[in-house]
């Protein structure tokens, strides 16, 4: 599809500045513009790229100040990384979506599936499960027993829903993730280790995404819940028995411990750890590789480090670090002139 600069500028409240009448049909970095392409810029590292893109039109910030002039047509908005995503939204929505049951798929007879429901081949639908109405489940998706689906869920290849769990509207799971997969609850013996039978859900409510071979286990007991708008990236762990508060978003490899309680609007960088039975409050920032052993103190607080630990006193700490080895040889060196004191 082809859309002008004006019709751009109409969607999305910008201002045209250059030719109203520049068309395009695709997206492209700023760096590897090229015509017939929409871009951004937010990011004032890349502003340079923006007297050189080949790209025919550029969405940029109001406050935006060049220095030379641009072949490009530009959209100036409020935010350009907002509108951008808020264009590829509208493109996303676009494009055609597929319906039908293919013939390869394996659907049990009590199952109830919505309207304009497309499932695909070798996808298997199990005893008792439901599945709202526009959902899309792409082909070798597992859909255990008595699960229930919620509208307008997409499930890409190679995702497994066990049995029980409860899956809101709007969900998107990407390929090969795992809900509601066992705790790892094991009691030790003298011969080994019992396992601990997890009869639990997993409960995932409305506008959660979940990237790719993430796990989210079911509870021992009770719920382990996904609270909505929840974001995931990939190769993440929830374990059992955990909460996640609503808008929280955590980068790839994060891990959960178990009944850890994540409060609502929180970031957590990738490789983030967090200890089981703790608390981490609203808006709680956590670093990336950082590990949360106990609970947060307050709404809005900033964490990095392994313990985690407020951002100054980790950056004192760390440049104390830098100097070890020299205060080590520092400390030798008075603890030698302190003995020969002492000698005579």
């Amino acid at each position: 599809m082809i859309f002008t600069a004006k019709q751009i500028a109409e969607m999305i409240g910008g201002r045209v500045e250059g030719n109203e009448n520049a068309a395009v049909h695709t997206f492209a970095k700023i760096e590897e513009g090229q015509e017939g392409a929409i871009s951004f810029l937010s990011n004032p590292k890349y502003t340079h790229f923006i007297y050189e893109t080949k790209s025919s039109i550029v969405l940029v910030n109001d406050d935006l100040q060049l220095e030379h002039p641009v072949s490009a047509t530009l959209i100036r908005v409020k935010n350009a990384y907002e509108a951008v995503a808020r264009l590829l939204q509208l493109y996303e929505q676009m494009k055609p979506r597929k319906t039908g049951i293919d013939p390869l798929a394996s659907i049990s007879p009590n199952a109830i599936i919505g309207q304009n429901v497309y499932i695909g081949a070798f996808a298997v639908v199990g005893d008792g499960a439901v599945v709202g109405d526009g959902s899309q489940i792409y082909p070798h998706v597992v859909i255990g027993d008595g699960v229930k689906l919620g509208q307008q869920c997409q499930l890409y290849p190679n995702v497994t829903i066990y049995q029980g769990c409860q899956l809101g509207n709007r969900v998107t799971i990407h390929a090969g993730s795992v809900i509601g997969a066992d705790g790892f609850g094991f009691a030790p013996n003298q011969e080994g280790y019992d396992k601990i039978p997890q009869i639990g859900i997993v409960i995932i409510e409305d506008d959660v995404e979940i990237g790719a071979n993430t796990c989210v286990d079911r509870s021992t007991m009770g719920q382990t819940i996904l609270h909505k708008g929840v974001k995931l990236d990939n190769l993440i762990q929830v374990a059992h028995n955990c909460e996640v508060g609503e808008n929280t978003v955590m980068s790839a490899q994060v891990g959960l411990a178990g009944s850890t309680k994540i409060g609502a609007w929180c970031m957590v960088g990738g490789q983030a750890g967090f200890a089981g039975h703790i608390h981490v409050a609203d808006k709680t920032f956590v670093g990336a590789q950082c590990g949360v052993i106990s609970n947060t103190k307050g709404q809005g607080e900033q964490l990095i480090g392994s313990p985690a630990m407020d951002p100054k006193l980790f950056f004192k700490a760390s440049a104390v670090m830098k100097r070890l080895p020299e205060m080590y040889k520092e400390l030798n060196e008075l603890k030698r002139e302190i003995e020969t004191i002492k000698n005579k």
